[in-house]
């Protein structure tokens, strides 16, 4: 299982703007019944991580997410840090870390996520 593959294409359905292609790529690397939690929202299945994406892109409009270190992983378990910021900006305005877990067939089934860096209120 190429885990670090697994995690850039979880960040490119982070990337997706367009809802339609979002989806699909949902639809490709998200076990059904799968989980993301983070200290600001929780969800389970496709069509809640679908709204807390959409959400999140309407929060932070032309902002990317980038792997911020290199993914450590072993098993079906990856840690990693990622980073949001304007496309090719230095200094990111939201860090993250979080730890990834896959299905025996590719898919994420949990990523539990914690806020390193936010912008202040």
């Amino acid at each position: 299982m190429d885990l670090h593959n697994i995690v850039e294409r979880y960040l490119a359905v982070w990337n997706e703007t367009d809802p339609t292609a979002r989806r699909k790529l949902i639809d490709d690397v998200w076990a059904t019944d799968g989980t993301y939690t983070d200290p600001l929202t929780a969800t389970r299945g496709r069509d809640e991580f679908d709204a807390a994406l959409a959400a999140v892109q309407s929060q932070f409009p032309g902002l990317t997410f980038r792997l911020g270190s290199p993914v450590d992983a072993h098993h079906n378990v990856a840690r990693f840090t990622w980073e949001l910021a304007p496309e090719g900006a230095d200094e990111a305005l939201v860090i993250g870390f979080d730890v990834l877990t896959a299905t025996e067939d590719g898919r994420i089934a949990t990523v539990v996520g914690f806020l390193d860096k936010v912008p202040s209120a």
